[in-house]
């Protein structure tokens, strides 16, 4: 009888502990709103084109507005000689509306103009108002020839 309360209750507290655990996963895991638009993100660009000068160099940005770069575009930062990021510009807190597209401010960091969220130009980190970093895309450069390829 002692066993089968004792199976009874570490049943419950698997369940209860299971129960937690995935609750925590599906909020830490969050990267956007549910409503933010779903893309096919596939750009190449050669960065040694002087449209492209910007990225020449570390901490150098530029908005990539063309097909393949999403509903609203991408915010693309050279890191260093070999890396780069490239941010969706759709707020990723916010559903799309009207002010809700990312913006760089003083080539340092990245706002939302509808609400004054702020993250970090070169890491993505939420630095004001906004829980969770902008959409991020991966990026492969080719150094030999200059290709930055940007994809979801």
């Amino acid at each position: 009888m002692l066993y089968n309360i004792i199976q009874k209750i570490s049943k419950f507290l698997l369940a209860i502990s299971l129960l937690t655990m995935l609750t925590q996963c599906s909020t830490e895991r969050q990267e956007t709103v549910s409503c933010f638009p779903q893309s096919l993100i596939n750009v190449q660009i050669n960065i040694n084109l002087p449209a492209y000068r910007n990225l020449w160099y570390a901490n150098g940005w530029i908005y990539l507005d063309q097909q393949g770069a999403g509903t609203r575009g991408l915010i693309i930062v050279r890191i260093d000689d070999t890396h780069f990021k490239a941010y969706d510009r759709n707020a990723p807190h916010l559903c799309p509306d009207t002010d809700t597209t990312l913006e760089v401010k003083d080539g340092i960091k990245i706002i939302c103009p509808k609400d004054g969220a702020e993250w970090i130009l070169r890491t993505g980190e939420p630095s004001k108002v906004a829980k969770v970093p902008p959409k991020t895309y991966y990026t492969i450069y080719e150094a030999s020839s200059g290709t930055l390829i940007i994809k979801n």
